[in-house]
């Protein structure tokens, strides 16, 4: 069991987060969605272990993986060499057969640079699911992509997530895309910030999200 039990989060004199308490049973999946600056990408920061300036405490596994909104790939390394960089252990074959689940396995050898957004995003996506995380943490993983491409990358997130079953907890202003993915939706809001029930238009259907779940909800 996953548990964030975050009492407070400031920025200097600004208290960007209040009370956010939340736990994450595995293999489940959690959206959280909110609007723009109101402290999500903060809050996901904190649940990967990047920042650790918080009151409260976050009990993960040590195995976890985030997709950042920015690919975050280096650019004078190849998409095979920004896999294996990350995961050093990972044989050639296995590399490769990583990328080509995504559907880059004809672009081992191209740099970023030489990659669309969607093609960097896979690329991302086989960076985090490549150490099979016991937990997932993506930050608004499908912005700024077109809506075709936006679904081809919902699909893609939906089947790693499906066979690798890690818990995850993604942010989104996506209410479709929560409700796609999501066992559970929770919306972050207030100044400061914090986390309540989602209203019942944004809950996932039954059976949504990781369905090998039952398609839990209503833990907070």
């Amino acid at each position: 069991m996953i548990e964030v039990a975050i009492d407070a989060k400031s920025f200097g004199d600004v208290q960007v987060l209040g009370k956010v308490h939340f736990t994450l049973a595995a293999g489940e999946t959690l959206a959280i969605l909110g609007p723009s600056g109101v402290g999500k990408s903060t809050l996901l920061r904190i649940v990967a272990g990047i920042d650790i300036a918080y009151q409260g405490h976050v009990r993960v596994p040590a195995r976890r993986a985030m997709v950042f909104q920015d690919p975050t790939l280096l650019p004078w390394r190849s998409a095979l060499d920004n896999l294996r960089i990350v995961h050093p252990d990972l044989g050639d074959w296995a590399a490769r057969a990583t990328l080509a689940k995504v559907g880059l396995g004809d672009r081992a050898g191209a740099f970023p640079g030489q990659l669309s957004l969607g093609q960097q995003r896979r690329l991302s996506l086989a960076r985090a699911f490549a150490g099979r995380p016991e937990l997932l943490v993506m930050d608004e993983p499908f912005v700024s992509l077109d809506a075709a491409t936006a679904d081809e990358m919902l699909g893609l997130t939906e089947a790693l997530i499906a066979e690798t079953r890690p818990a995850t907890v993604f942010v989104t202003h996506s209410p479709v895309e929560a409700a796609r993915l999501a066992d559970r939706v929770l919306h972050l809001d207030g100044a400061p910030a914090s986390l309540r029930a989602a209203p019942a238009c944004d809950r996932p259907a039954s059976g949504a999200g990781s369905r090998a779940n039952g398609g839990r909800d209503g833990r907070t």
